[in-house]
């Protein structure tokens, strides 16, 4: 017969087997596979500067960046690689082309050099991917989504939304993109009649992309998704601030001011999305439609609707809200700051501005540019591509190795993180040549450059960016209508202030006068 003791010892010894187990995983994650990382690379002679416990480099990255954006620049001057990465020209002036720093506890390997960039990229996709700790970096914010999975997820959610961005799809969300940009020029003119001359153009950038956006995403409910927008704008920036302040395991989940205004924010934009989820799905339920619709959601709702029937890829309603977020964020974000920074560029470069203008005029013939007319803007190309150069929307590419790899003469070991700085790369002397911080849009005249090597502002490999032919073409038609109906001149008051908010964004915005062509 068994007694009380014999069970409640059973009970202690299995509570204290799972504590032990508990224990030595996070002693595996925080301190044993970082030294086993840290020993590997030392043996191959790669170093790195020294790190503090659980915060690693953290703190001198985040004083050497204050360093340098607290000034702001003199003058328009494209040579931002010291003030966005310091940390960057510090250490690769000490240690060299490959270093190890420290993101907390997580060691990042920097890899500068092209060839084994384009090896991982290309080669190793299957294997590499977004790391534990940049999904939770980017868990309230957009969550699961295409941006943040890995493997066989990724794979599927790939599959699914790449239709939304094929070459017919893509045509009809054209007429939401020209219709949206003549609002806008429309509200610019009533400004310039009242005298207006000033215009933060940022500001208007980000208001009409969210519009596009808002349209190809949610359709008719395009109002709600700008509300959306907006709270995921801010969510943005408390996630980007959180981040610099989480410097040791399990600070996520205490009840800090930041934690809460994220996950109040979080729970705000996703009762938003089911508003919109629910609608779409009571409309079907009833009869009053027979899809969910032909906008992205549409065509997530009805992935959704295959997995209940047995034949489809398992996406629930937290991952089709995940799905939202991450299009939200990339679809508009990195398009809003493509369009304010060429914008920049061409304000402070009247001979390349005209160019454009002649261009556009001579294609369309003096009349409304059409979706025929994108692929003969040849300058307006090589403007956008050498805007993408200057200012990418992201400083860093990231991936994590999932298994042991081997590149060129390189063992990476699994579950290094490796650090793709495309900033310095699209700044680098060495690939670009002695003018690579001047506008110099005839650098890519020719089509000799590898854009999987030297020149990756949409990423590379098959993990590139999905929506990048959405992006192009949305930047195309604006800059084409803009350029067609408005000279650009860069304002007094612009200060050149180049800042990391998870994207790299003008501090101040970007003020430019605005003079009105004649018809």
């Amino acid at each position: 017969m068994i007694t009380m003791d014999v069970v409640l010892w059973a009970c202690l010894l299995v509570i204290l087997s799972l504590f032990i187990k508990i224990v030595y995983q996070t002693l595996d994650c925080y301190l044993f596979t970082p030294i086993r990382i840290k020993n590997i690379m030392s043996r191959q002679g790669v170093h790195g500067p020294k790190r503090r416990l659980l915060i690693g480099n953290l703190d001198n990255i985040a004083e050497l960046v204050s360093k340098t954006t607290s000034v702001d620049m003199p003058s328009i001057d494209h040579d931002i690689v010291p003030r966005l990465l310091p940390h960057f020209v510090l250490w690769s002036n000490i240690y060299g082309k490959r270093f190890i720093y420290w993101n907390g506890t997580e060691p990042r390997l920097c890899l500068t050099e092209t060839e084994l960039i384009k090896e991982l990229l290309v080669k190793h996709s299957t294997v590499s991917g977004k790391s534990w700790l940049q999904q939770q970096g980017c868990k309230h914010f957009i969550g699961r989504g295409l941006l943040m999975a890995n493997g066989i997820d990724w794979h599927h959610q790939r599959h699914i939304v790449a239709p939304a961005f094929m070459r017919d799809k893509l045509k009809s969300y054209a007429g939401y993109m020209v219709e949206c940009t003549e609002e806008m020029i429309r509200s610019m003119k009533t400004e310039v009649d009242k005298k207006k001359t000033e215009f933060e153009i940022s500001e208007y950038m980000a208001k009409l992309t969210a519009d596009i956006i808002s349209r190809t995403e949610f359709d008719s409910s395009y109002q709600k998704g700008k509300k959306i927008f907006h709270l995921l704008t801010i969510l943005q920036q408390r996630c980007s601030k959180a981040s610099r302040e989480l410097c040791f395991p399990g600070s996520r989940f205490l009840p800090s001011k930041y934690n809460r205004e994220i996950k109040s924010l979080k729970m705000e934009v996703e009762s938003l999305l089911m508003e919109i989820i629910q609608s779409r799905t009571d409309c079907v339920e009833i009869g009053r439609s027979n899809s969910y619709g032909n906008d992205l959601l549409g065509m997530l709702l009805n992935e959704m609707q295959k997995k209940r029937e047995g034949n489809g890829f398992g996406l629930d309603l937290q991952v089709i809200m995940d799905e939202c977020k991450t299009f939200f964020f990339a679809g508009h974000e990195t398009t809003a700051l493509l369009l304010t920074w060429t914008i920049m560029l061409l304000a402070s470069n009247p001979s390349w501005q005209d160019k454009v203008r002649a261009e556009v005029r001579h294609v369309s013939n003096g009349g409304p540019l059409s979706v025929e007319h994108l692929s003969k803007l040849y300058v307006l190309n090589m403007v956008i591509h050498e805007s993408l150069r200057l200012y990418p929307p992201a400083t860093v590419l990231p991936r994590m190795a999932f298994e042991d790899l081997q590149l060129g003469d390189l063992h990476i070991p699994k579950g290094l993180s490796i650090w793709i700085p495309v900033l310095a790369i699209h700044h680098s002397e060495e690939i670009w040549g002695e003018d690579v911080n001047e506008f110099n849009p005839n650098r890519f005249a020719s089509k000799s450059f590898s854009q999987g090597r030297n020149f990756m502002p949409f990423a590379a490999g098959p993990r590139n960016c999905v929506g990048q032919s959405f992006a192009m073409m949305e930047a195309k038609i604006i800059l084409g209508m803009l350029i067609s109906k408005f000279n650009f001149e860069i304002s007094d008051n612009y200060k050149h202030a180049p800042v990391i908010v998870l994207t790299i964004k003008p501090k101040f915005g970007v003020q430019v006068y605005l003079k009105p062509l004649e018809e």
